[in-house]
């Protein structure tokens, strides 16, 4: 029998509903509860091909659970109203200068000429966005989701830059900046972001110089101490200061990070200087976290794998192995896997090339450090050079990272799902193999601000709601134990205790009476959200 479904948009399927009318046409009916800008489309289809029609909407959102309406880049109250009307513009202006750079330094005919194409192009796209012009089909350039971007991208209904889904729209951005080289002969392979990612690497130096130092003091003493010996209440309270460093990983000051060194955690003590790091954690289920890994410890399985979906690279990468080394080192995981994206992505995202040059630089500190950038010849700078015992420790996390790597404990697994244009309600229907695989592990650590927004839908949910709610179809009943380190960087949050979003709104450019959320716009406050799969 054909039936018809009622899809409501707001930037992006939100509901669906099904109607087994007796009729030929659709019934008459009253919706309400759907403020502008929604739209309503019938559809109609034989019930053996539903699973081909408005799969976003079936994918994404036929479960038990429901999430709202996704943020909007026309909403004067989102982040995402300035996101695409400010960085937006700004973001592909630098990757404007970034290309005519190498442009200018290229001295091949062919590679020049396509590069001003390229330049060219994005200054087109850059008048797209600041214009809101309509958002045109991606074009092809062989990789499978094209067809995904420009399905979803027809039935959002032609919209405009300036008035559409946010996660959809960034996603789609960022996509469009690499098509332009993709489809090139010479620039194919081309990391338009790859300058920035170096630049702000080598400027949190005295980070990485403090965290090496404390990382060869802390796993050189847990390879020497007894395992029979080991507290469980010292070895929680390290876990738990790993992971806060891995989440304050993009704070380059290490200014909300604790220093506790490892005696002060075998005693028990720094309660205080802990407790002054976790006031910005505004959910903290770490001690869950490690409940699991402990477990999985204890009842002696042989292989325990643990995969960290990553966010930006740099300085965030590296303390990401920072905490890779030490859950090896600890024996909370006997593998780590590590999911880099697969194209440039979100400006700072890791590429399988980020983590080669990181460990080149941590070979050769010395040269990485002490050479002049082009911005230090200008000024006539030059570098300060690095001393013996800071070169000694970079060098032992070269040593210690690249064996791990060698030995096939520290993993890099790549996946173009990542950068699909939709949340993660969908990995179960994008890539079945990759939910599997992620079963397989004791825990899935999500970092960063876009992973958490695609968990939770970048919907506008309570945020009161639940995270085991909130990521819908990965939550408990999914067989993945999901733990998101994340600092807010964005309007989404759920978790939160009842009260206490009201009470950040009214801080100081908390967003007040406003409506918005702007206390989760600058990366102050955290959350630290778990999610047991069984």
């Amino acid at each position: 029998m054909p039936c018809y479904r009622l899809f409501a948009h707001s930037g992006a399927p939100v509901m669906a509903m099904e109607l087994n009318p007796t009729k030929a046409t659709p019934p008459n009916l009253i919706v309400t509860g759907f403020p502008p800008p929604f739209s309503f489309q019938y559809r109609r289809f034989a019930r053996d091909e539903a699973a081909h029609l408005f799969g976003v909407a079936r994918m994404e959102y036929e479960t038990k659970t429901r999430p709202p309406a996704a943020y909007l880049t026309g909403d004067p109250k989102s982040f995402a109203f300035q996101t695409a009307r400010t960085r937006w513009p700004v973001i592909i202006t630098q990757a404007i200068d970034d290309a005519y750079r190498s442009v200018a330094a290229c001295d091949e005919p062919e590679k020049v000429t396509e590069g001003r194409g390229i330049v060219e192009e994005l200054g087109r796209l850059k008048y797209e966005v600041q214009h809101d012009r309509a958002l045109t089909p991606i074009r092809d350039d062989g990789y499978p989701d094209v067809a995904i971007y420009n399905k979803e991208l027809e039935q959002l209904g032609n919209p405009t830059w300036l008035n559409v889904s946010w996660l959809f729209c960034e996603c789609y951005l960022f996509r469009r900046i690499n098509t332009s080289f993709t489809l090139s002969q010479h620039w194919k392979n081309y990391d338009v972001f790859a300058r920035q990612k170096i630049s702000t690497f080598r400027s949190s130096r005295p980070a990485v110089v403090e965290l090496a130092a404390r990382y060869k003091d802390i796993v050189t003493k847990l390879r020497a101490q007894d395992p029979s010996s080991v507290d469980e209440d010292a070895e929680r309270l390290l876990f738990m200061e790993m992971c806060e460093i891995c989440l304050w990983g993009n704070a380059t000051d290490l200014s909300l990070l604790t220093s506790l060194t490892y005696e002060d955690i075998q005693k028990l003590q720094g309660s205080s200087a802990r407790k002054a790091a976790e006031a910005n954690i505004l959910v903290n289920d770490l001690p869950a976290a490690f409940d699991v890994l402990l477990a999985a410890k204890k009842a002696g399985k042989r292989e325990r794998q643990v995969d960290i979906v990553l966010d930006n690279a740099g300085f965030e990468l590296f303390v990401d192995l920072v905490l890779a080394g030490y859950l090896l080192s600890a024996g909370l995981a006997t593998t780590v896997v590590l999911h880099p994206k697969s194209m440039p992505w979100f400006v700072s995202d890791v590429l399988p090339g980020d983590f080669a040059a990181l460990l080149n630089a941590l070979a050769g500190p010395r040269q990485f450090y002490e050479t002049q950038t082009e911005d230090e010849k200008l000024q006539d700078k030059m570098p300060e050079k690095l001393a013996e015992k800071e070169v000694e420790e970079l060098e032992f996390l070269f040593d210690e990272w690249s064996q791990f790597h060698a030995e096939g404990q520290l993993m890099l697994r790549p996946n173009r799902v990542w950068t699909h244009p939709g949340s993660f309600w969908r990995l179960p229907h994008e890539d079945e193999r990759l939910v599997e695989d992620l079963k397989e592990s004791e825990l899935v650590i999500f970092k960063g601000d876009l992973n958490y927004r695609k968990l939770v839908g970048d919907a506008n949910w309570d945020p009161t709601t639940s995270f085991t709610t909130a990521i819908g179809p990965l939550g408990p009943g999914s067989g993945i134990n999901i733990l998101a380190l994340r600092t807010c960087k964005a309007d989404v949050v759920v978790g939160l205790k009842p009260g206490e979003d009201e009470k950040l709104k009214q801080m100081e450019g908390g967003g007040g009476d406003s409506g918005a959320r702007k206390w989760a716009w600058n990366g102050k406050w955290a959350v630290c959200s778990f999610s047991k799969g069984s």
